[in-house]
């Protein structure tokens, strides 16, 4: 089975069009969308809607926390910026589609695999995994071989041994990278809708259960459209910006 992971998808519909068009290419047979379907971008409805179809076709989803946002009626200790977002997204979605966030999980366990938005020790009070002392937290805290996780903005790879030793990896694209059995794996692929690592190219990556193996992928889109729907839906010029330096 060749999965496809997607995370932190921020209702940017064509990063979202772009990488499911990508990943039909590469025959994926499974999908998992490991949270944050929605908040910064422009399409949430678009976005909704598209992931509840491929949900009736077997796809996984998880809750991510600016999907929980969404659903939280006091705002009070968001930043301006949050609350403006989350206001305006929520207004955009259909009672239908608050009601699939609303019954969203924290966790998904596939056979050996885990998948959280946030982090395996406590998926629901989005804590980051920003380095290894953090990876190394989260892969003790399931009997998993595999944690794939979002939240985290630049894709990343970290391993641990047998002994406990903790490891970071940057990934090159599209180079397939054997996931040994003699070691734990924790991989967060990168953002779809929203990267932070200086390259605006969406983020997604692939896992074949049968070869063990990881590939992540960059795929360009037209990242002007989607920066520009930002600016005519009102919002902060900030998060348009974002998408045209991937930072």
């Amino acid at each position: 089975m060749l999965i496809a992971f997607l995370t932190d998808l921020h209702a940017n519909r064509e990063a979202v069009s772009a990488c499911l068009a990508h990943a039909e290419r590469q025959n994926v047979t499974k999908y998992a969308f490991l949270g944050d379907l929605v908040g910064y971008g422009a399409d949430p409805a678009w976005v909704m809607e598209t992931v509840m179809d491929y949900v009736k076709r077997g796809a996984w989803v998880l809750m991510g926390n600016h999907d929980a946002g969404v659903l939280q009626d006091d705002r009070q200790g968001m930043n301006p910026v949050a609350r403006q977002v989350v206001e305006w997204t929520r207004s955009q979605l259909s009672n239908e589609q608050l009601d699939f966030i609303r019954a969203l999980p924290y966790r998904i366990e596939s056979e050996d695999l885990l998948f959280v938005h946030a982090n395996a020790w406590a998926p629901e009070k989005w804590e980051y995994i920003d380095g290894v002392m953090e990876a190394m937290r989260s892969m003790h805290a399931t009997k998993a071989a595999i944690t794939f996780c979002g939240h985290v903005h630049m894709p990343t790879l970290y391993h641990m041994t047998m002994t406990g030793k903790t490891g970071e990896f940057l990934p090159t694209p599209e180079s397939s990278i054997p996931l040994s059995k003699q070691r734990r794996w924790l991989v967060i692929p990168g953002s779809v809708g929203q990267p932070r690592d200086g390259n605006p190219a969406a983020c997604y990556a692939t896992f074949d259960t049968e070869t063990q193996e990881l590939t992540y992928f960059r795929v360009p889109y037209d990242a002007e459209q989607a920066s520009q729907k930002i600016l005519d839906a009102g919002l902060p010029a900030s998060l348009a910006e974002r998408l045209l330096t991937g930072n």
